[in-house]
């Protein structure tokens, strides 16, 4: 099981650019581990795009109901779609003030990190080249590899499990 006291998931969309014109990646993050729990690419964005990351999200750690996932005030975010996919969940949507770029720190900072380290390097064909580098540097990387400060130098999965061995233990502690 994850650990999930006091976290919230954040969102939002970045461009890829590829010989076959840009590609668009709406990412959601973890608070709690900085692990990027759901992504999907497409060649425009619709709502469908920030739908799809989302239910990607809510598919893997299964989120409990409450949990805050905050986005910028794009229009895919406030959709009907968007909106009845956060309410069936049970998730508690938010989105950030007019002019307030401040509450998505964290997406921007995985969203150049991911630039600076696989993408800028590259020139991508097509979206499916691009798509699957995204993908491996998010599951082979990102979430597996990559050091956080945040995370006293671990990275997102390996942070995780160690919180959760920490909060199985004193669970069995409290119970003896």
């Amino acid at each position: 099981t994850r650990p999930r006291a006091n976290t919230a998931w954040v969102s939002d969309i970045t461009y890829i650019r590829t010989g076959s014109g840009w590609l668009h990646l709406a990412a959601v993050m973890d608070l709690f581990s900085r692990k990027i729990v759901g992504w999907a690419t497409a060649p425009n964005m619709p709502a469908e795009l920030v739908c799809a990351a989302l239910q990607m999200a809510i598919t893997q750690p299964q989120p409990p109901g409450g949990l805050l996932v905050h986005s910028d005030r794009g229009s895919q975010y406030a959709s009907d779609a968007h909106r009845a996919l956060a309410t069936r969940h049970h998730l508690q949507a938010s989105m950030s003030r007019k002019a307030n770029c401040w509450d998505n720190a964290v997406m921007e900072r995985f969203f150049l990190d991911l630039k600076m380290e696989r993408v800028w390097p590259n020139n991508y064909a097509n979206h499916a080249e691009a798509t699957r580098e995204v993908t491996d540097y998010i599951v082979g990387f990102y979430n597996s590899a990559r050091l956080h400060s945040k995370l006293g130098y671990l990275p997102p999965n390996i942070y995780e499990h160690q919180t959760a061995k920490k909060n199985l233990s004193r669970f069995r502690n409290n119970c003896n």
